[in-house]
């Protein structure tokens, strides 16, 4: 389990890779972005695009999944307020896999509450040609470790 204690400006976390079909990107888009580019293939090769892409939204999510799977999911997460910065750098598009990673930026005890902290950092996420596809800058609450008994 990581605690709030556990995380270092500059630490560095490998959150793993994911992989994308047409048939995600397209259920997807179905549900909550559908614009022409997103859900039909012709319309696509005709947009600035020049085929099918993920939706920003969609690439987020996957993200985060990774974000949960690599951190989150075995640390004491309080939860985020929100996030800084959320950029689409290049298209996702089918077939593509995607690799996350987490740089630590800062971290500051909260004064107010003193059982939990607060951890910035910069999420990367790549193609499998080592582009950029995305960057955030996320805010994340984290407890405090428990005092030894």
């Amino acid at each position: 389990m990581r605690f709030f204690e556990d995380f270092n400006v500059g630490d560095v976390y490998e959150l793993g890779s994911r992989s994308v079909t047409k048939e995600e990107i397209l259920d997807f888009a179905r549900q909550f972005d559908p614009q022409p580019f997103h859900v039909d293939e012709e319309r696509a090769k005709e947009s600035i695009y020049g085929g099918l892409i993920a939706s920003g939204w969609h690439t987020a999510s996957m993200t985060m999944r990774l974000l949960a799977d690599g951190i989150l999911l075995d640390a004491a997460g309080m939860g985020s307020p929100g996030l800084d910065e959320l950029r689409w750098l290049k298209p996702v598009r089918p077939d593509d896999t995607l690799t996350a990673r987490m740089e630590i930026a800062s971290v500051r005890a909260s004064e107010s509450k003193p059982d939990r902290g607060v951890v910035n950092s910069v999420i990367q996420v790549t193609n499998q040609k080592g582009e950029t596809v995305l960057t955030w800058k996320a805010i994340g609450m984290y407890r405090r470790r428990p005092p030894q008994a």
